[in-house]
């Protein structure tokens, strides 16, 4: 593996869907440790980066690959980063992991064996935002913890059918992030009590949930909606002894004890990448898959309800 203080690591992409176009590709490109190489997807490309069905043709012409971001849906991550690591690349998983907690277990088993870098991200603790709530909880008991996601599906997974097919995740592709964040601000581990979740007739995942969680002596609830039209509800509001804070903006905006909201850019992919490119250097690895887990265990207790059909 390369010095990527010396000399770009040579990154390819496998997935080129929206989060790839919109977030990997410009911080990849804005990141002089990085070289983008290649692309690996059977239905699309970026222009002037050469292109393969997948990732074994893509090993095939390039043999001196460093590194992959994995970037599909989720039902499609386990069986690539198995081949990326058997390869020896180093391996960069976008969120959720992969389809199941078992599989994201065995991919990192299996890193951890070959001894490659494997990083699960989880792009919402990046949000600019988050270092200071941890921060400020750290010295406080939390009482209540009350979280609002709600997006519009049409917007920011237009004809996506995979996301609310089984092991899509539906609502819970959003959700997760949030998810991440509070595992990462609260000192205590996190355990769901009962969900609920609405799924549309024929389809497979929720397409809005709620959930009743609890870390410590924290009570903790989550309402997620993918049907949210007009104004987006990426927030979370963390009732203490000394104080409330909010977390507005999926993470970017903070407000405290009734203070106009602080809002700053979004660094979430760069920062990603510049750490993705330390652990390449180091040799080591970055694992996490408490958000996973907890999504696992919600639809594992959860009551269902059918309701009315979905369509893009």
């Amino acid at each position: 593996m390369p010095d990527a203080a010396a000399h770009p690591i040579r990154l390819a992409i496998v997935g080129i869907g929206k989060i790839a176009r919109d977030q990997h590709v410009p911080a990849i490109d804005k990141d002089p440790r990085f070289a983008l190489v290649a692309t690996a997807d059977p239905h699309g490309s970026l222009p002037n980066v050469p292109s393969y069905p997948d990732l074994g043709a893509m090993r095939a012409a390039l043999p001196d690959l460093d590194a992959v971001a994995i970037c599909t849906p989720p039902a499609y991550r386990a069986a690539i980063a198995a081949e990326a690591i058997e390869a020896g690349l180093a391996v960069l998983l976008e969120k959720p992991t992969a389809a199941t907690l078992a599989e994201a277990e065995a991919i990192v088993a299996q890193a951890a064996a070959a001894g490659t870098t494997l990083m699960t991200t989880w792009h919402s603790r990046e949000a600019a935002a988050v270092a200071e709530a941890r921060a400020w909880v750290a010295g406080r008991r939390v009482d209540r913890v009350a979280i609002t996601w709600k997006e519009d599906i049409r917007r920011w997974h237009p004809g996506q059918e995979w996301i609310l097919a089984e092991n899509g995740f539906g609502v819970f592709d959003p959700g997760i992030n949030a998810l991440s964040i509070l595992t990462a601000i609260l000192p205590d581990p996190v355990t769901v009590e009962t969900a609920h979740v609405q799924i549309p007739e024929g389809r497979a995942a929720p397409i809005a949930a709620t959930l009743a969680m609890v870390s410590g002596g924290t009570a903790i609830s989550a309402d997620f909606d993918f049907l949210q039209t007009g104004p987006q509800s990426w927030d979370m509001r963390i009732d203490t002894d000394r104080g409330t804070l909010v977390l507005s903006d999926g993470g970017a905006s903070i407000a405290i004890d009734g203070e106009a909201p602080r809002k700053a850019d979004n660094i979430e992919y760069p920062a990603i990448y510049a750490r993705f490119a330390a652990l390449i250097a180091a040799g080591t690895s970055e694992v996490d898959l408490a958000p996973l887990r907890l999504v696992e265990d919600a639809l594992r207790v959860a009551t269902r309800e059918t309701v009315a059909a979905f369509a893009f």
